[in-house]
């Protein structure tokens, strides 16, 4: 994997911002992301909030949020969005082709057809509207500068974001997913295995 890594670092990153994709590197270890694909829901100066879109819980949104289950993109689990306050829920939705977030009441847009759902509003209402429904406990976020520095340290590969993977299947693997439809030198990462000694 030597000749990997060497042109890793010169593939050409999106720039952060709503709607992109943080990557994990085969090199992050913190349990919290090692393997994982984290949504930007929002960037500024003052830092950056996300969801990590392949952690998926043993909690049923049922269980926590009963009126959104039957609208919930399977399966119907709550997924872990990060170590921040794990109480909190946030759900993200994909609207239908020709849904407009800013005419959609109960959504604020985020890119595209990728929206930021209330909670509080009517489950029924929204559901015609959208095409998949995702709930999440906690969320990721990053003070000023911190993640500038994880990108510049290596930790994280900045690339764009599809609205199905808001949206992928639990059993799909959406971390190697990712990174093959990213071409040379990333997709390569994607065979990197779990144990180095494998590698």
């Amino acid at each position: 994997m030597g000749c990997v890594a060497s042109g890793v670092g010169e593939h050409q990153q999106a720039e952060v911002e709503a709607g992109t994709l943080l990557v994990a590197s085969p090199t992050l270890t913190d349990p919290n992301f090692a393997r994982s694909v984290v949504f930007v829901i929002d960037h500024r100066p003052a830092g950056t909030l996300g969801v990590v879109l392949n952690r998926p819980s043993e909690v049923s949104v049922g269980d926590v949020l009963p009126g959104w289950d039957p609208h919930t993109t399977s399966p119907n689990a709550v997924f872990v969005g990060g170590p921040v306050e794990q109480r909190t829920a946030l759900c993200l939705a994909a609207l239908r082709t020709g849904e407009d977030p800013a005419s959609t009441g109960g959504v604020v847009g985020v890119r595209g057809p990728v929206a930021l759902v209330d909670l509080d509003g009517d489950p029924d209402d929204l559901a015609p509207r959208v095409r998949g429904l995702r709930v999440f406990a906690g969320y990721s976020g990053w003070d000023r500068g911190q993640l500038d520095g994880e990108i510049g340290r290596g930790d994280w590969y900045v690339v764009p974001a599809l609205p199905d993977d808001v949206l992928a299947p639990a059993g799909y693997d959406l971390w190697g997913g990712v990174l093959r439809r990213q071409g040379v030198p990333l997709a390569l990462l994607a065979t990197h295995v779990t144990e180095p000694r494998r590698n």
